[in-house]
């Protein structure tokens, strides 16, 4: 709804607030008349209507109200999430402000949660995302579709924006669900709309194969109850083996495409956790390969501490430990590093420094799922003890 009205009235704040106030109308609306036959375009009339009004209160922009006033109602809102991600992700922005507004105006992720998947203050998100909009009234940059010939400069943003919601649907990082399906989904579908639009970019196929396979094992995810099950625990029959095939063959393709980037290795690694047949028969040394590959393409301290985790099976503990403590620096804030580190230390008989890497990690964690799994860790680790 926010990606049509921001079409239609080329103004990234008022199409929020409209969209706001849509969607308050409809709490109010929806129980007692009922949900009309098409809710999204009920919003987006209902989101024009308000931005009308508003713009005649304000007594500005006449043009434009009597624009939008003489125009017919919509009827079943076009597709254009993907022309408005590509409008934020603007070159005029800096790289960070591009996603950040994105993932705001766009996507609907909150501060807070983009403030986690960038791992800095819910302050320098807000105030990267004032900035970007200022810029863009300030500048008058054109709301509307890049050229064809403009789009690979802003792919790469692009590209992270479907990754960052997707990483959000797929692990909360905070609220009351371990998961937000409906955003994993959602990513998956720019995600496919992006390849059709690009379908000879290898890392638009790797980052639409990268998603499948994480979504082809959902169902084995969580117990019941909402507990995490570890990918070494999960029941693998639970598994969509077919769509695995499918997006394997995805990923295969998009490394043979000859220029592999870090979506296009990822999921050649994931393809290779989700074919294995058991926990046991996974192939770590091909994974420990590729990690040394995308190593190559995007060294950062995350992907050191996901090569340290494959490590581990090729070399053995002692050498992963090795590989991940120099990392508790710039990872000191990241749950997964201390939960993994945790695990590491336990394994060569570290007891007491592994639970205090657990309670660390318990300290940062957000998700309600990592969270039970971290209490459920050191409750069996202070048990053993006494």
């Amino acid at each position: 709804m926010v990606a049509a009205l921001v079409r239609e009235l080329g103004d990234f704040e008022l199409a929020e607030e409209s969209a706001q106030e849509a969607l308050l109308a409809a709490l109010e609306r929806w129980p007692r008349d009922g949900i009309p036959d098409r809710p999204d375009a009920w919003l987006v009339t209902v989101g024009r209507r308000r931005a009308i009004d508003r713009l005649r209160r304000a007594a500005v922009g006449r043009a434009k109200t009597e624009q939008l006033a003489a125009a017919p109602e919509p009827g079943e809102p076009a597709d254009d999430t993907l022309d408005v991600v590509f409008l934020c992700c603007h070159p005029a922005l800096s790289r960070e402000a591009q996603i950040a507004l994105t993932l705001r105006v766009v996507c609907g992720l909150s501060v807070a949660e983009i403030a986690r998947a960038f791992l800095v203050h819910e302050t320098t998100v807000a105030q990267r995302i004032s900035r970007a909009k200022r810029k863009i009234v300030q500048a008058g940059l054109p709301l509307r579709r890049p050229a064809p010939e403009e789009l690979p400069a802003r792919l790469n943003e692009v590209l992270v924006v479907i990754y960052l919601l997707f990483n959000e649907g797929h692990l909360a990082t905070g609220g009351p669900r371990p998961e937000r399906t409906e955003l994993a989904r959602d990513a998956e579908w720019l995600a496919g709309l992006l390849a059709e639009l690009m379908p000879r970019e290898p890392e638009v196929l790797g980052l639409l194969a990268l998603i499948r396979l994480h979504l082809a094992r959902m169902a084995a995810r969580f117990t019941a109850k909402g507990y995490i099950v570890l990918l070494r625990d999960q029941d693998r029959s639970r598994w969509d083996h077919e769509a695995i095939g499918a997006a394997a063959t995805l990923a295969a393709r998009a490394l043979s495409m000859g220029r592999p980037g870090p979506y296009s290795i990822e999921a050649a690694i994931t393809a290779c956790h989700a074919e294995a047949p058991s926990w046991q028969k996974t192939r770590w040394t091909e994974i420990l390969l590729l990690y040394d590959r995308l190593l190559a393409r995007a060294d950062t301290p995350v992907v050191r501490l996901n090569r340290a985790v494959a490590l581990r099976h090729v070399r053995g503990a002692p050498a992963a430990l090795q590989e991940i403590e120099p990392l508790a620096g710039p990872l000191a804030d990241y749950h997964l590093f201390h939960a993994a580190h945790a695990e590491l230390l336990r394994t060569v008989g570290r007891e007491r420094e592994a639970v205090l890497a657990d309670q660390r990690a318990l300290r940062l964690a957000e998700n309600p799922a990592e969270r039970a799994l971290l209490e459920r860790r050191l409750a069996a680790s202070l048990h053993t003890a006494a």
